[in-house]
């Protein structure tokens, strides 16, 4: 298959705001592609490489441009072939080496090939080729169901591997992604309650009631002495949390999986800031600020996978390894002590509670209705797409956001209103210095980004409005915070926006 096929593909997906447009085109070129390109054609359309981040800046690449080639020359198999010694690439003489590898690759590529490699290699592949369209695009190539492709990704975490297990191996191949201790499971998510009420209700009272700690989601794999520490977004942070890892290190078990939440506290109990959390994560080293974890969910203890048991058994196996780590719970509370619980959290400094179905087994990565968070304000995770020069004291500094929702469907984020309110000076000086790094365009009033960063707003509602293209709009919209710990692919979409209308 060559390169061409490709950008042709991921043009004809980047045309259209229809999913089921998108899913047929990435489908069509899945099953028309050769075994061993399957893996290099699904990390490229999902806007990534096999090999991961390169380390080459539009710089770079612009002074590798060359004249574009008349015709379609290169292969998949050729193009992955020079990314890997890119990435392979290293000591002394390398960058001269670098620069001719990328030479090499621009002067046999077509300008739409160039394009599209400059925008792979930069990270900024944006036709909609989201992480929910491209299983279903799996699904539909292999002829296979949808949950089968979404439970193999869910285990092996990686979407290329799935694609290339789907089609060469059929549903048995897939039924071999087993949990593994040491490599990540993409994370359980939660909606959105309409209240604490219906929460409580919608599970007849048989639910766990947790505190949700305005804390990093981690999950924790031991097997012996051996320990990893993940984010929610997958990374490895092991290195930098030595305190937690000593002490996962000394539960009473042979081989553990947990999911949970770590965070920095006061000399007086209450939680720092979710930036002073994040801080250690970006860290080398540890710091005097320690962290603290808390524990919700455990799905492998000793050799049993647990992923597929109810919550009620799972937490009886977190009981067992982790008592003195669990994060404040009630189970089976009637709605009084629920509401009591959730004065408690946020007496704590805490963000609110979680309603779990104790009979929901762990779906990975999916908001589903089996886990609820039931927060006193109504917040949402956004995408900023802009911002606006400010005027008066602010003059100087990126202040006004331009806020988009993510598209269910795949495409483009949908802006769904603006805000300068709760931006400190604080993150007006970091605004007006990091937006420029993800610039896309500007003109007189406004720089516009990539969308690439997330943003916590807290909002009284939604209105209708035909100001935005989503046909709704946000009342009262103001920073909480920014959310490094979440990409983009993580935002709320424009129906979550939508719910908030009633």
């Amino acid at each position: 298959m060559l390169l061409a096929d490709v950008v042709i593909t991921s043009s004809a997906v980047g045309a259209t705001r229809s999913r089921k447009s998108k899913t047929e085109a990435i489908a069509d070129l899945i099953r028309g592609a050769e075994p061993a390109d399957i893996e290099p054609v699904v990390a490229w359309l999902a806007g990534e490489t096999l090999q991961g981040r390169l380390g080459i800046g539009w710089r770079t690449l612009a002074g590798a441009k060359a004249i574009a080639a008349a015709e379609p020359a290169w292969t998949i198999a050729e193009v992955d072939q020079i990314l890997s010694a890119l990435a392979e690439t290293s000591g002394a003489g390398s960058m001269a080496r670098r620069k001719q590898l990328l030479a090499d690759l621009m002067s046999k590529a077509t300008v739409d090939e160039q394009e599209f490699l400059i925008r792979l290699l930069t990270g900024e592949i944006r036709h909609g080729a989201l992480e929910g369209v491209m299983t279903d695009a799996i699904a539909k190539a292999a002829g296979l169901p949808l949950d089968v492709v979404r439970r193999a990704f869910m285990l092996s975490g990686r979407l290329p591997a799935t694609a290339s297990a789907a089609i060469v191996g059929g549903a048995d191949a897939l039924a071999d992604f087993r949990l593994e201790v040491g490599r990540p499971v993409r994370p359980m998510l939660a909606s959105p309650a309409t209240s604490l009420a219906d929460a409580h209700a919608a599970f007849g009272g048989d639910v766990s009631v947790e505190f949700k700690l305005d804390g990093a989601r981690i999950q924790v794999h031991r097997n012996g002495d051996d320990v990893s520490i993940y984010t929610r977004t997958l990374n490895d942070i092991t290195e930098r949390v030595p305190e937690l890892v000593q002490l996962v290190r000394a539960l009473p078990c042979d081989s553990v999986v947990l999911d949970g939440e770590t965070l920095a506290l006061t000399d007086s109990g209450k939680p720092r800031p979710f930036q002073e959390t994040m801080s250690r994560f970006g860290a080398s080293s540890e710091r005097e600020l320690l962290l603290q974890p808390y524990f919700f969910d455990c799905i492998h203890l000793d050799g049993v996978d647990l992923l597929d048991e109810p919550l009620s058994q799972r937490l009886v196996a977190l009981d067992r390894v982790a008592p003195d780590h669990r994060i404040p719970s009630l189970l089976r509370p009637d709605l009084a002590a629920t509401e009591m619980h959730l004065d408690d959290a946020l007496a704590g400094g805490h963000e609110g509670i979680m309603i779990k179905a104790l009979d929901s087994v762990y779906a990975a990565g999916r908001r589903g209705k089996a886990w609820q968070k039931v927060k006193p304000e109504h917040t949402l995770d956004l995408i900023v797409l802009g911002a606006e020069w400010g005027y008066g004291r602010r003059t100087g500094y990126l202040s006004n956001l331009h806020l988009g929702a993510r598209d269910p469907d795949g495409g483009e984020p949908i802006m769904v209103g603006k805000t300068f309110k709760g931006l400190t000076d604080e993150l007006l000086r970091w605004q007006t210095e990091e937006f420029p790094k993800h610039e896309r365009n500007r003109d007189d009033h406004t720089v516009y980004l990539n969308p690439s960063l997330v943003v916590e707003i807290e909002l009284d509602g939604a209105q209708v409005s035909t100001r935005y293209p989503g046909k709704v709009a946000l009342r009262f919209a103001r920073v909480l915070r920014y959310r490094p710990d979440k990409t983009p692919a993580e935002a709320d979409t424009l129906d979550a926006v939508r719910e908030l209308l009633h």
